[in-house]
């Protein structure tokens, strides 16, 4: 008995002195973001990391009115260097690994034809970011202007706002589609094959899209924020996100 209340005790002492950091994530790296926390426990078995998922913009405009977040991970460069530029950070943005492009069909569809496969009567629709409101359609727009189709596949096009809005297009509403590449880690998205379903897009058509990360003035003093920021850009965490499909720098 009385050991029994002296682990129940030393469990509660535990979670009292237990830290907690909040962080705030762009959507497209929800996939990867629980194999990184994992990771990164492993070294820091005190720190529980809180995450809050949302769109880049969204994000930034709650840590602008007082969100309380400690570390912010941006799906581009844009949102954090208005951040900094606010004198809301204490960190200048760095990039912890590039976006890139992939090519999706829900149905099978023989790939070895390149571009000219986008060109085909049977692809009527092609889903795509809107390059207006989303890094990744800005991408697309660059991979094809490059590759002197965008003009002949533009009437085709059907925008998502986002490049979440744009995957669901690819799936349901369209017979092909420009994605995220870690868009296909989702467990939903395990059923589509490469070479049969996708394929990467070449990068040497397109800028990747570098995703930034700062650590946000709250956490000016917190040595657990500062130890995973240190962690996202380290080689260990390089090798999930390149896992997930991302681009990093080794």
């Amino acid at each position: 008995m009385i050991r029994k209340i002296l682990l129940i005790t030393l469990f509660l002492v535990g979670s009292l002195f237990a830290e907690k950091i909040n962080i705030a994530v762009a959507a497209n790296v929800s996939y990867a973001i629980n194999d990184l926390i994992k990771e990164f426990n492993k070294t820091n078995p005190d720190t529980k990391v809180r995450v809050t998922l949302g769109s880049s913009g969204k994000l930034t405009a709650q840590i602008k009115h007082g969100a309380p977040y400690d570390l912010f991970m941006s799906a581009n460069m844009k949102y954090p260097d208005s951040l900094y530029k606010d004198n809301i950070t204490i960190t200048k943005p760095l990039v912890y690994a590039q976006g890139s492009l992939a090519i999706l069909s829900s149905k099978p569809r023989d790939f070895s034809k390149g571009f000219n496969l986008l060109k085909e009567d049977s692809i009527k629709r092609i889903a795509v970011a809107n390059p207006k409101t989303a890094p990744y359609g800005i991408a697309t727009k660059q991979a094809l202007e490059n590759a002197n189709i965008y003009k002949t596949l533009k009437k085709k096009f059907i925008y998502g706002e986002s490049i979440s809005q744009t995957v669901s297009y690819t799936v349901t509403a369209a017979d092909i589609g420009f994605i995220a590449k870690s868009s296909l880690y989702s467990p939903k998205m395990s059923k589509y094959k490469e070479d049969i379903n996708w394929i990467s897009l070449d990068t040497k058509l397109y800028t990747p899209i570098s995703q930034g990360i700062v650590i946000l003035k709250k956490a000016k003093n917190n040595k657990e924020v500062r130890a995973f920021y240190d962690f996202i850009l380290s080689n260990k965490a390089k090798k999930i996100f390149k896992d997930f499909g991302y681009i990093v720098n080794d």
